[in-house]
């Protein structure tokens, strides 16, 4: 089939790559989002697809947005048979719905109709989900509510964070969506309607839902934390200033400080703050305008008073 790839950050680069190397297909062209500022030097740069696209010689396409007449016409040029889509990044309107012969079929990376919307690893987290996955669905006017193409599982570990868990499922979804272009070719693959009941919405995670909340329970701290890293960032209020907090140690041994929530112990080799239930131990901070750095070594530096509070 001749593809017209649509994906913007590094999840996506597995699947772009696994189409193109497999060699079933045609990936004639990449839709990505626009080159965005970044960096202190506040230059353009290519976001992860369309740097792989370059590299592989694939002409790029960046529409400021998807119903840009201009776009709808180049597309429409390329006559693809059907877009797969991995984390693009903005909706699609109808008309360019209608292009490909196939539809544009979309990489979720939770296991449908469980988890919709932009955060489905992060929300799979924070609720102490054991099993989670990911989906091929053809893409219609609902938020990833189109039918189901194929599956496939993974187990959520007990130290997983988001970006640990997104890294497997971004490898494990390549080679599903590329078995759902085969099946679509080929003929040998019908989507089915998702359940009626079972959907749960993940809306889009930002800074200030990042917030740590001390007066919840350890494991409730200990997931919110994994959910938010590597971005946004678990982050937290000390003597007022904003410190990203990195994946914690929940601990109930009998030698851990009893501390109210957000109290903090910096013993010699270990920081722990309180919770609602047991205290953690932190692992990993970064107070705000310096590099990340062990918990111990944060707060030899910052030569906390009793009865210091995190917020």
């Amino acid at each position: 089939m001749r593809l017209v790839f649509a994906g913007t950050p590094e999840p996506a680069v597995p699947s772009l790559r696994r189409l193109v190397e497999s060699g079933n297909h045609d990936v004639v062209a990449v839709v990505t989002r626009p080159d965005a500022v970044a960096g202190r030097g506040r230059k353009q740069k290519r976001s992860p697809v369309g740097v792989l696209a370059d590299e592989m010689g694939i002409p790029v396409l960046t529409p400021r947005s998807p119903s840009d007449p201009e776009f709808v016409s180049a597309l429409k040029e390329l006559e693809p048979d059907c877009c797969p889509v991995v984390a693009f990044g903005a909706l699609l309107p109808p008309t360019v719905l209608a292009i490909p012969r196939y539809g544009w079929i979309n990489l979720h990376f939770s296991l449908l109709p469980a988890w919709r919307g932009a955060a489905p690893v992060q929300a799979a987290i924070r609720a102490g989900d054991d099993i989670t996955g990911a989906s091929t669905f053809l893409i219609d006017s609902g938020l990833d509510t189109g039918p189901v193409f194929g599956v496939v599982t993974e187990t959520v570990r007990e130290s997983d964070t988001a970006g640990e868990l997104l890294g497997r499922l971004s490898e494990t979804g390549a080679a599903l969506l590329e078995k759902t272009m085969d099946g679509i070719a080929d003929g040998s693959l019908s989507p089915v309607p998702q359940p009626a009941d079972g959907s749960s919405y993940a809306g889009k995670i930002t800074v200030d839902a990042a917030h740590i909340d001390w007066h919840q329970p350890a494991y409730a701290v200990d997931r919110h934390i994994r959910a938010m890293t590597p971005e946004p960032g678990a982050w937290t209020l000390v003597d007022g200033l904003r410190m990203k907090v990195g994946p914690v140690m929940v601990t109930d041994h009998p030698d851990a400080p009893q501390l109210a929530p957000g109290g903090i112990a910096a013993m010699k080799s270990a920081v722990f703050i309180g919770t609602a239930t047991a205290a953690v131990r932190l692992g990993t901070v970064q107070p705000q305008g310096k590099k990340a750095m062990a918990a111990a070594d944060w707060s030899r530096g910052a030569r906390l008073t009793e009865g210091t509070v995190a917020q």
